[in-house]
């Protein structure tokens, strides 16, 4: 009975969990969403790393003030277009797809939003896109580290039922997406294909359309942990990249692989609708990683020479001797010894 008594005790434990809290109230009137505050300081964060940045690689301030002002419309336009055609089944008029402020986004269609806003941007100010994106990347992985905090105070992107130590357990709260009732501490919510996941304060699980039990276990995969960890890995990853220079590119397609790569896996850990075996957001993920194979291949045979600071991109040597050049001052001294592009 006691080792039995110890395998129950390590089995609670393989779990982590908290109490969710769905909004911040200020008052008796007002109250903030943790998600979309969350998504808000983020954008915030990576904006203003972002200014810092840009200008390193011949981006001017007042050319990244534009990618971030209307970078930030495609983003939130591109998130709501994201979701509502990975959920077209739940919508049956324009005015509910309008309907943002009842939540509904995609973190992926938010980044696909940001880029097709900053094309005409790039292509007016004649400024390259690759280092513009490049300044991007980090700025952008810290933005979404920030924006998952807000996901996990809510407790949202949950996902099967799992014993992983790094599971969910719910203790109490209004889940997002689910029913919750605060008596039981029980959330039921309703799934694609007739299937119903039900997750209590003791564990979780999974029911078939006909009822059967796909899946049972003391947590759930919390999606959002997991992407906040990876994430985290990959601004350490690109922070450790930029101390060199790079060549043009290779900080958009680290950012790209790496973070597509981790949402092809984790998706697979959620129960949301899938087409053909995959997530909306994993076919976008796929599309997104074999476009930066390919731009890797066309830069190596190009010899894209490298960007940033040091680099001879825009903002490296080459754009400081055109300047000392125009002040009359001339070239940096021929016995400096120069960066080799990674």
């Amino acid at each position: 009975m006691r080792a039995l008594s110890a395998w129950s005790d390590l089995h609670a434990l393989a779990v982590i969990g908290w109490r969710v809290l769905d909004r911040f109230h200020l008052g008796s009137r007002f109250a903030i969403s943790p998600h979309g505050l969350g998504i808000a300081v983020g954008y915030l964060c990576g904006s203003l790393i972002f200014m810092k940045e840009g200008p390193k690689r011949g981006v001017s301030e007042e050319q990244v003030s534009s990618l971030v002002l209307w970078g930030l419309v495609g983003s939130i336009i591109g998130a709501r277009v994201g979701y509502v055609l990975s959920h077209l089944n739940e919508y049956n008029s324009v005015l509910g797809v309008l309907e943002i402020y009842k939540g509904g986004i995609s973190l992926v269609g938010g980044i696909v939003g940001w880029v097709v806003a900053a094309i005409p941007i790039v292509r007016r100010g004649k400024f390259s896109g690759l280092d513009a994106f490049d300044a991007a990347a980090m700025p952008l992985a810290v933005g979404i580290v920030i924006g998952r905090v807000g996901d996990l105070i809510i407790g949202d992107h949950l996902g099967k039922p799992t014993s992983f130590f790094l599971g969910f357990q719910y203790w109490g709260g209004n889940l997002a997406g689910y029913a919750c009732s605060p008596t039981v501490k029980e959330c039921v919510a309703p799934l694609n294909g007739g299937q119903q996941q039900v997750i209590t304060h003791t564990g979780a699980t999974l029911f078939g359309p006909d009822g059967t039990i796909l899946a049972h276990g003391p947590g759930v995969n919390q999606t959002a942990l997991y992407d906040f960890l990876l994430t985290m890995g990959l601004v350490l990853l690109l922070v450790w990249m930029m101390r060199a220079p790079r060549s043009r590119g290779i900080l958009t397609c680290t950012f790209v692989i790496w973070y597509a790569g981790a949402r092809l896996l984790t998706d697979f850990l959620r129960v949301e609708r899938r087409f053909l075996g995959l997530t909306g957001s994993q076919w976008a993920c796929l599309a997104a990683v074999a476009l930066c194979v390919g731009l890797l291949v066309w830069l190596r045979r190009r010899g894209e020479p490298a960007g940033g600071e040091g680099g001879a991109g825009e903002g490296g040597d080459a754009g400081v001797a055109a300047e000392s050049a125009s002040e009359g001052t001339g070239p940096p001294s021929p016995e400096a010894p120069a960066s080799d592009p990674a």
